[in-house]
C-alpha cells in the first residue's frame, strides 16, 4: 500500500515500512526479563576489571539489555533487565516509590520487641532512612532473617541500615521489585516477564 497521509498507522511488529521503495530500519524489539542475580556478579553491562557481569547471564537472549538499577556484587535476587529506556527511567524515579523487598540475614539475635526500633528509622550519612515495612522471619543459628521494604533504592541502603542498628548483614537477597516477585526462579536463571507482570509494572510506574 502506498500512502501520502501522515496520519496512516503502521504496526512495526508486522508491517514493513518503506520510503520511496527503501525499507526503514525496524524498531528494536523490546525485551523484559526477570533475572535471579547470583552473588559474584556486578550489575553492569561491562566491567573494566574483567569481573563477571549480569549481562553475561543473559547474553543468549540476543538483545543488548540493561539492568534496572543496581545490586551489589554479593547481593542476590530480583533484577529486572530490559532495553526499554523509558520504562527503566520511570521504575527508578523517586516519584513512584516502587517498593524493593529484601530478606536480610543479619548477625546476632533480633527479638520481636526490637522491631519498633527497626521500623522507626535511622539517620544515615546521606539522610534519614525509614523502611516501609519490617518483618521478623526467623532465627538462623547465630543470625536472624529479617524482611525489609524500602522505596528509595539508595546505595547500600539496606546494609547501612542494618549496620546502624547493630546487626551487620551476613547475606542479602532481594525478593521483590514493585509487583515482580522472585518466586522459585533458580539462582542465575532468567525468564521473560508475563504480559500480566509487564502491565502491572507499567501501571506501578505510571506508564
Amino acid at each position: 500500500m502506498v500512502t501520502r497521509d501522515l496520519a496512516t498507522l503502521a504496526d512495526p511488529e508486522v508491517d514493513i515500512v518503506a520510503l520511496r521503495g527503501t525499507p526503514l530500519p525496524q524498531a528494536e524489539r523490546k525485551v523484559y526479563l526477570l533475572l535471579h542475580k547470583p552473588g559474584g556478579y556486578v550489575t553492569t553491562v561491562s566491567d573494566p576489571r574483567g569481573r563477571p557481569t549480569v549481562s553475561d547471564l543473559v547474553r543468549a537472549v540476543g538483545a543488548r539489555l540493561y539492568p534496572v538499577g543496581r545490586l551489589d556484587w554479593d547481593v542476590e535476587g530480583v533484577l529486572l533487565m530490559t532495553n526499554d529506556g523509558d520504562l527503566t527511567h520511570r521504575l527508578l524515579h523517586p516519584r513512584y516509590g516502587l517498593p524493593r523487598v529484601y530478606e536480610a540475614e543479619v548477625r546476632g539475635a533480633v527479638a520481636a520487641g526490637e522491631l519498633t526500633r527497626w521500623r522507626r528509622g535511622v539517620t544515615l550519612e546521606d539522610g534519614p532512612a525509614t523502611p516501609a515495612a519490617v518483618e521478623l522471619v526467623r532465627a538462623v543459628g547465630p543470625t536472624t532473617l529479617v524482611r525489609l521494604t524500602f522505596t528509595e533504592g539508595r546505595k547500600h541502603e539496606v546494609k547501612r541500615y542494618c549496620e546502624a542498628l547493630g546487626h551487620p548483614v551476613h547475606r542479602l537477597r532481594r525478593v521483590a521489585f514493585g509487583p515482580i516477585t522472585l518466586g522459585d526462579l533458580p539462582r542465575g536463571a532468567h525468564r521473560a516477564l508475563t504480559p500480566r507482570e509487564l502491565s502491572a509494572l507499567r501501571a506501578a510506574a505510571g506508564h
